[in-house]
């Protein structure tokens, strides 16, 4: 195995675990305080640890397998914006707004994990396919909704006393997850159809 592929493992290894257990806090902190966006993106986390355990797993294998996985991840990141289309209808029928200063530090928690994840992923980007493209597309766009989380909060917080703030990000977190999505579908494909 390549030095570079050697470090590629640990950094995955490292942003699984890491989005692993944000997962647990953001899920716990969202179930507590009744908010959408931080449920959606606690289901994020969850996505975000599978996808870089599995990138973390098919190093070993063969580049038309990697990129079957990754077209394969292209579904798996459609799960966040599923898990916050369930929480929102909920959410409408019972339009609570959450805790705002919770909300806020939760997504600045998110946002640190993020950051770091991007940030050890970023050397990797490019060189590990469209696997680890999918890992760091997914924490570069996590860390853009870390910020509206915060921001959501302190709109609840400070001049809109509203369930609508948390919704609006929980919407915005959906979409990139739409466009994340589609973005490694495609580079799996090219990558697929090259092999091929």
């Amino acid at each position: 195995m390549r030095n570079s592929d050697s470090g590629l493992r640990r950094v995955v290894m490292i942003v699984a675990l890491a989005n692993l257990a944000y997962f647990a806090v953001e899920f716990a902190v969202a179930m507590a305080i009744g908010s959408a966006s931080l449920l959606a993106d606690s289901a994020d986390f969850l996505e975000d640890a599978s996808v870089n355990l599995l990138i973390f797993l098919a190093m070993a294998w063969s580049a038309k397998s990697r990129a079957r996985v990754g077209m394969a991840m292209s579904l798996i990141l459609l799960a966040p914006a599923l898990a916050f289309l369930w929480t929102a209808w909920h959410k409408l029928l019972n339009p609570l707004p959450p805790m705002p200063v919770a909300l806020s530090l939760a997504g600045l928690g998110a946002l640190a994990v993020n950051l770091g994840c991007a940030y050890l992923l970023a050397a990797y980007r490019d060189a590990g396919g469209s696997l680890t493209r999918a890992a760091f597309l997914s924490a570069r766009n996590d860390a853009f909704g870390n910020v509206a989380i915060v921001a959501a909060g302190l709109v609840t917080a400070f001049l809109w006393h509203s369930a609508w703030p948390d919704l609006v990000i929980g919407f915005a977190i959906a979409a990139m997850n739409l466009d994340a999505a589609k973005e490694v579908w495609e580079a799996a494909r090219e990558e697929h159809d090259s092999v091929a």
